[in-house]
């Protein structure tokens, strides 16, 4: 009986104790159970490539959900100065409010200083707009504010500042919008300017107490990823200030409108 012949194809001999991959065929291809297992784990690096950059945008809202809420006490807190507080016509009459809690001192511990805060706009119906997140730069503060840390709080008493705030990438406070220190009192019975001419007024916070401040050559701007961010996708600020459809507003976003000046 004749025996037929095998024909190996070169190349093609296995060693003992060796296994060819199940993921590709004797004619080089891929099987099913290897197209499997590539998407798997194409599935698995896609995953872990995106779980960092979800990571980071939680931890950016956590930060600017905080600032809200740390503007919110320091707001709050300058109202219930006792004597010192802002002169209620000042509070009635003014279009727009700054706070920006915990502002630094520059690193030579003298003048300049910068800090982050939000800002809201009166909206024609008697509320709030959703505030927007601003920073602040510059400014020579000279001795009179000496912490470490200061939190300031700024009202405008124009809309036409807060527009010039927002038409322009940075706004000097003292430039073509006049800012001056903010009176005392609830009834304003201190001295500086009753009749309120200034444009916007400032107080920082000093040893335990507010006290109205000087903020010329200040620099205010508002912070575009960080308002991106909050809301989630990309937005003007004249539209979350002034718009006729505003962004939706978060919880914390809705109680730092609450403590502001209502009617």
């Amino acid at each position: 009986m004749r025996i037929p012949q095998l024909h190996m194809v070169r190349g093609s001999r296995v060693r003992p104790g060796y296994t060819r991959s199940s993921t590709v065929t004797s004619q080089g291809g891929l099987n099913m159970k290897g197209i499997v297992g590539l998407i798997g784990l194409t599935t698995i690096v896609a995953i872990a490539s995106m779980a960092p950059q979800s990571l980071a945008k939680e931890d950016a809202d956590t930060k600017l959900g905080e600032r809200l809420v740390d503007a919110k006490a320091v707001y709050q807190e300058l109202l219930s100065t006792p004597d010192r507080s802002v002169p209620q016509e000042l509070q009635e009459n003014c279009k727009c409010i700054v706070v920006i809690p915990g502002m630094i001192k520059g690193a030579l511990g003298f003048g300049a200083r910068w800090g982050k805060g939000v800002m809201s706009c009166r909206n024609g119906q008697g509320g709030w707009s959703p505030p927007i997140f601003v920073s602040l730069k510059g400014g020579s503060w000279g001795l009179q504010i000496g912490a470490e840390k200061t939190d300031l709080v700024l009202f405008f008493m124009t809309e036409r500042g807060a527009r010039s705030l927002v038409t322009s990438s940075k706004f000097t406070l003292g430039g073509k919008v006049s800012v001056a220190a903010g009176p005392v009192g609830r009834s304003g019975e201190a001295s500086t300017d009753l009749k309120l001419n200034a444009e916007i007024y400032s107080y920082a916070k000093s040893k335990g107490l507010f006290a109205g401040i000087s903020l010329e050559g200040a620099r205010l701007a508002p912070q575009k990823d960080a308002n991106e961010e909050y809301y989630g996708k990309p937005i003007r600020v004249q539209d979350i200030l002034f718009g006729h459809n505003p962004p939706v507003v978060r919880a914390e976003a809705k109680e730092f409108i609450a403590a502001l000046p209502q009617g």
